[in-house]
């Protein structure tokens, strides 16, 4: 079983400029879901949405291309790809001929697909969509709607997940609301390395209380877990103490090493949120 110290992270990989599929390192979703209590169907349904800003390729000619790639990851797959990984298989298209952007495409969505099921039926294909330069002018920078918690003068004492922290307003009206903040950090799980992020969190229940809200969301300041299972972590923590009839966690975080990667987990069928980059992304 592919394990994420037996991946690139943290060591010297060579550079590879050739096209290799074999690059991606996928890592299996199950081990961490049952640490937050998933065990059969998946109680959310959304999408592990990556934004690659750095590829390349040479058209027939030899003539360098450049794109934006918008990769969709569905989290019913068993496993995820390791985000070094992808970077050193991005870079394998560096120096490799292809005919067109759409063969391009085509092969990081076979790649992608055949990774995230990892031997098994591909059941959802991943998708991939290319932004060519004439579109690039097009890419905008908008911020998460919703109420910022932010605001809130709170103290904060608790680094690591502190569940106990979420509470709820159980004998009063239930709301409708969407809040957001921009103070969500967590580490890498292997290199220990600063993550940083954004979330918007939409639910319709019990109120939460904010300020409870906010420092569990900073409690995950020294914790050490990849962005898709933080996203997932919250989800079950706040479904479990805050007892909403609708939820939705988004979490924007930024790009490392030309890559950033934005879980989404909903509770109810929905589109997916615009895979569009904040300020800081």
């Amino acid at each position: 079983m592919n394990l994420p110290e037996h991946s690139q992270l943290g060591k010297t990989s060579a550079y590879v400029d050739q096209y290799d599929a074999s690059l991606l390192f996928p890592l299996p979703r199950e081990a961490k879901r049952r640490e937050i209590g998933i065990t059969g169907s998946l109680p959310f349904l959304g999408a592990d949405l990556w934004t690659a800003f750095e590829l390349s390729w040479l058209n027939p000619k030899g003539k360098p291309q450049v794109a934006l790639a918008h990769i969709t990851v569905p989290c019913e797959s068993t496993h995820i790809v390791e985000s070094k990984s992808f970077k050193l298989y991005l870079n394998s298209f560096n120096n490799t001929r292809f005919d067109s952007a759409d063969a391009v495409r085509e092969r990081m969505r076979h790649d992608i697909s055949a990774a995230i099921w990892h031997g098994r039926p591909v059941q959802t294909t991943a998708g991939v969509r290319l932004l060519m330069p004439d579109l690039f002018d097009c890419e905008p920078v908008r911020e998460l709607t919703g109420l910022s918690i932010d605001r809130l003068d709170v103290e904060c004492s608790l680094y690591l997940p502190a569940p106990e922290l979420l509470g709820a307003a159980f004998n009063e009206q239930p709301v409708t609301e969407t809040l957001t903040s921009d103070l969500l950090k967590s580490n890498c799980l292997v290199t220990g390395q600063p993550d940083w992020g954004s979330v918007q969190i939409s639910y319709s229940g019990p109120q939460i209380h904010q300020a409870g809200l906010l420092q569990y969301i900073v409690s995950f300041r020294n914790h050490n877990e990849f962005h898709e299972q933080c996203v997932e972590r919250i989800y079950m923590d706040i479904m479990a103490r805050c007892k909403p009839t609708k939820l939705m966690v988004y979490a924007r975080y930024t790009r490392r090493g030309g890559l950033d990667i934005n879980p989404w987990r909903s509770s109810h069928p929905q589109l997916p949120p615009a895979n569009v980059r904040t300020a800081r992304q």
